[in-house]
């Protein structure tokens, strides 16, 4: 490593401190202290937890902690709850089973079926506290009680971020507790990556992999940490690693691509949601799941993949595939990604007049920004076919989904609204992307009708929203990214140079995307003649 590359590393580290509010009190008793690790045959990882269960509880209970650094949310709450079968007085396996309800990176919370869990344990806070097994455990405990109990969301993630500074402060060499503070830290960003958060939460995972350089939860966190085009080579080590040392996770196997989609190495993102998919119908067959168990984000994003690599039969197969899933089930899962997965293959191939084009996927149920991008793709599809009329209809409609303005224009009343949700119904991000494509579409709708300043004025709006937002990591929320949208338009004008412009902009967002870098070849050429 470079001397300025150590001292940005150091930098970063420095950062961590203060990112949460830190109490000394005594450490935990050395006898508490086991090394241990998943006892089947599962490759989940290794780690070393301290706890005071009894030793038939250690292998649920350790399977569950390495489950839950994976997210991989439900199994763990099994585990968990198997250690209860066995030790029905071991605080942790609660402490565990609630934070399988807590979803940070994802911006979801179950927050009553949390306290649900916590009451099993004993009615009150006191007596859970009365049943830990040391002093560290009870400070794990009150974590928890933080992150469940009375505030907003955003209150509460900082609430319980302090109490795991507190916990870091008081035992510096318990890297489980370093592990759950990094992700604490990412946590508290409840509305979406905040790059000086994102970079103390790196330093913490990074910090961990310092002493357990294959530490499950630590190259997770630090992979969510760093996967932005800008931050993506820090991660890039991390990538190699995590679907390696947990290769038993589906969420572990498809990690990797984060880093993967933000620098546009697609064959290796490929590779890892292959495996992803592949894992999570395992997973189904074996447990006899519905359709919804599928590995549908590891799909979105190895179709996406296919799509960047021209590899168009690949991306039509897995479409036809999504399809049946939702003809099979139609829920709002199956049609979100439905959604997405149509406007990628729509978009990045041009095929406007592809039967794949004209079918409607049903609304109800969807999240702002996918509801907004299924409208997209109808107004986009009929002014290319002509059909002005239908494409008003669409920009009118986006209006419901994307939510009242005043909220999107009001940072203090957007905070109020957002952070105190246990839903993503409000979440910024996504109302914000939503917002980009219905001006886009206002855009496309007044340049059809002829007025050009009008809809290149939305259009140069929309772009400069889309730069205010924060990366969102993955495929483009924002289905046909903005400035590669006016790229497009300015080089069908003969405006080359302007057009180059748009799509070395788009570039700095999505690295690699096929149709931007298509785009800017093409205006380059125009530019100079050639």
């Amino acid at each position: 490593m470079s001397s300025s590359s150590r001292a940005f590393r150091l930098f970063l580290a420095g950062l961590v401190l203060g990112a949460c509010r830190a109490t000394p009190e005594s450490s935990a008793a050395p006898s508490e202290r086991r090394a241990v690790h998943a006892g089947s045959s599962e490759v989940l990882g290794r780690i070393e937890f301290p706890n005071s269960g009894p030793a038939a509880a250690q292998e649920p209970f350790l399977r569950g902690v390495l489950l839950l650094h994976s997210f991989e949310y439900e199994d763990a709450a099994e585990a968990f709850r198997a250690a209860q079968a066995v030790a029905p007085d071991f605080a942790l396996a609660y402490w565990g089973e609630a934070l399988t309800c807590s979803h940070p990176l994802w911006q979801e919370e179950k927050r009553e079926e949390a306290l649900a869990v916590l009451a099993r344990l004993a009615p009150s806070a006191a007596e859970r506290a009365a049943k830990a097994g040391s002093a560290r455990e009870r400070g794990l405990l009150a974590s928890v009680e933080r992150l469940f109990g009375e505030g907003s969301r955003s209150e509460r993630a900082r609430a319980y971020c302090a109490a795991l500074e507190e916990l870091v402060t008081l035992h510096p060499d318990d890297l489980e507790l370093a592990a759950f503070h990094a992700l604490a830290i990412l946590g508290t960003a409840t509305q979406g990556r905040d790059t000086a958060i994102y970079m103390r939460g790196g330093a913490a995972a990074e910090a961990v992999l310092e002493r357990a350089p294959d530490h499950p939860g630590a190259l997770h966190y630090a992979i969510h940490a760093f996967d932005d085009p800008v931050h993506a080579p820090l991660g890039l080590r991390m990538a190699r690693r995590y679907g390696v040392v947990a290769s038993s996770a589906e969420h572990a196997l498809h990690m990797p691509s984060h880093i993967y989609v933000a620098l546009g190495l697609w064959q290796d993102s490929i590779e890892a949601n292959l495996a992803s998919s592949a894992a999570a119908d395992a997973r189904r067959k074996r447990k006899g799941l519905d359709v919804d168990a599928r590995g549908f984000h590891s799909l979105l994003w190895l179709q996406y993949s296919y799509l960047q690599l021209g590899q168009g039969a690949e991306a039509a197969r897995l479409l036809s595939a999504m399809r049946a899933d939702e003809r099979e089930k139609s829920s709002p899962r199956t049609r979100t990604h439905l959604v997405a997965m149509r406007a990628a293959y729509v978009i990045g191939l041009e095929t406007f007049d592809h039967e794949v084009a004209r079918f409607e996927v049903a609304l109800d149920g969807l999240l702002p920004a996918a509801a907004c991008a299924e409208l997209y793709l109808r107004g986009r599809v009929a002014l290319e076919r002509g059909d002005d009329d239908a494409a008003r209809m669409a920009l009118l409609a986006m209006a419901g989904p994307r939510g009242p303005l005043e909220t999107l224009e009001g940072e203090a009343a957007t905070a109020a609204a957002c952070c105190s949700s246990t839903t993503r119904a409000n979440y910024l991000p996504g109302r914000l992307a939503a917002r980009v494509m219905e001006l886009q579409l206002g855009g496309l709708v007044a340049l059809a009708s002829g007025a050009e300043d009008e809809g290149f004025a939305l259009l140069d709006q929309a772009a400069a929203r889309e730069d205010a937002m924060g990366y969102d990591f993955g495929p483009p929320v924002v289905v046909e990214p903005a400035h590669e949208l006016l790229g497009q338009l300015l080089l069908a004008r003969g405006k080359a140079a302007e057009a180059a412009t748009q799509f070395e902009a788009a570039l700095q967002r999505a690295p690699n995307r096929a149709r931007s870098l298509t785009g800017l070849a093409r205006a380059r050429a125009a530019a100079t003649g050639s």
